[in-house]
């Protein structure tokens, strides 16, 4: 969570490149419905792909050894 108005503290696309987390930020009740509004940001290439198939192999890996 990287949400910090008063110090202009959000999370920037840079700033999550090449990490393997999700920033969250810019959190705020939606007045327009029963909803919140967020800003969310990640390495899709990372994260998306080549996180998730490690994090995979991970878990296979921990079930084998069991």
């Amino acid at each position: 969570l990287l949400d910090s108005p008063e110090g202009h503290v959000y999370p920037m696309p840079m700033t999550m490149r090449n990490t393997k987390y999700v920033g969250v930020g810019r959190i705020c009740k939606d007045r327009t419905a029963n909803a919140v509004n967020m800003f969310v940001v990640a390495d899709n290439l990372l994260r998306g792909a080549a996180y998730n198939a490690y994090e995979i192999l991970e878990c296979v890996i921990r079930r084998s050894n069991a």
